[in-house]
């Protein structure tokens, strides 16, 4: 019981542990990022005292629902799915719930679509998905707001709290001088649309690897695709007929790369032998196809954790960082280049 006779509250907690009331709230929450000895030394506080947290009321104070949003308009289906598992890693045994909203990027109403669900929702903070992570007057709506949100991106868009980013532009150089090392020099490259940062950092550490080694890119080594399986395909075809052939070929994802396959299969030209294929995401659909497909591999899952747990438990140091390096994963689609006849 309280000083004043009354219900206890959190602040009793909080001084009769001899921690904060932040500290307090994280043990309620269910935190991962606590120490077992504090966890256990507050419990031991709420029990002894009879505290009762009472989220409805928390959640009325702070005008807020224990709800995070994740918005998106991607095309890939699996990374939304990643995207959202790693939230559920970081959300599970606390009282937050996750609602997932697709929206439409090319909608001239989607910012006030998106403004009156941040009003009829309260949510607690929203994740914004490439490409509209990459709108900073969405970014400004949820500050005006009072929303937390953090951005997913391919490079840096916003203060360290309110983003994960990955290094794809010196990934994919990589990709390149792993493919030159093996004595690749027509490298062809299937870019992603229009208006993904994604595909813009791709595309230029693609361009800027090429030009390092001093290897020419002609317009008949490059063709653009949508993140689809049927735009890999038609892009594929495109560089495959071209004089001289390309020997390697990187895509931009791991879903345009087998259609790239794809297309080789149909024209008889054998993969790795006489092809080899670059992917990017490191998606189950890498694994699966044959050969396996050597690619990028993006932490998406781990981003997505971390960016929750930049919203849920912002005040914890150093527990959600926001680089997240990726990986090149080696399979069976890469080889030398065949022996010039």
């Amino acid at each position: 019981m309280s000083k004043s006779g009354s219900a206890p509250t959190i602040n009793d907690v909080a001084r009769i542990a001899g921690v904060s009331k932040k500290t307090v709230s994280r043990v309620i929450n269910r935190s991962p990022l606590l120490k077992d000895a504090t966890r256990q030394k507050v419990e031991k506080v709420i029990a002894e005292i009879g505290y009762i947290p009472n989220p409805q009321a928390r959640a009325l104070a702070l005008r807020r629902n224990f709800l995070l949003g994740l918005l998106h308009d991607n095309p890939n289906a699996q990374t939304v799915l990643n995207f959202q598992e790693g939230v559920l890693d970081a959300i599970r045994d606390t009282e937050f719930a996750l609602v997932v909203r697709p929206v439409d990027r090319h909608s001239p109403d989607m910012l006030e679509d998106i403004r009156s669900f941040l009003e009829l929702q309260r949510l607690y903070g929203v994740l914004l998905l490439p490409p509209i992570s990459e709108n900073d007057e969405l970014a400004q709506l949820c500050r005006e707001m009072g929303c937390g949100y953090v951005r997913m991106g391919s490079a840096a868009l916003d203060e360290a709290e309110h983003l994960v980013q990955s290094n794809d532009r010196e990934m994919v150089e990589s990709v390149i001088d792993y493919l030159v090392e093996l004595g690749h020099r027509r490298i062809g490259l299937i870019e992603g649309p229009t208006g993904f940062r994604s595909a813009a950092e791709r595309r230029e550490g693609f361009l800027s690897a090429m030009k390092r080694h001093g290897l020419d890119v002609p317009d008949s080594a490059t063709a653009q695709g949508t993140y689809r399986f049927n735009s890999g395909v038609e892009a594929a075809n495109k560089l495959l007929k071209a004089e001289p052939r390309i020997t390697a070929l990187f895509a931009s994802n791991d879903e345009m790369a087998a259609g790239a396959y794809h297309a080789a299969r149909e024209r008889g030209i054998e993969v790795p032998g006489q092809l080899s294929i670059v992917g990017f995401d490191n998606s189950p659909i890498a694994a699966h196809i044959w050969p396996p497909m050597t690619t990028v591999g993006w932490p998406i899952r781990e981003m997505a954790k971390a960016a929750a747990l930049k919203l849920v438990d912002p005040g914890s140091d150093g527990a959600s960082p926001s680089c997240f390096p990726a990986r090149l994963v080696t399979r069976d689609s890469v080889a030398p280049p065949p022996k010039e006849g």
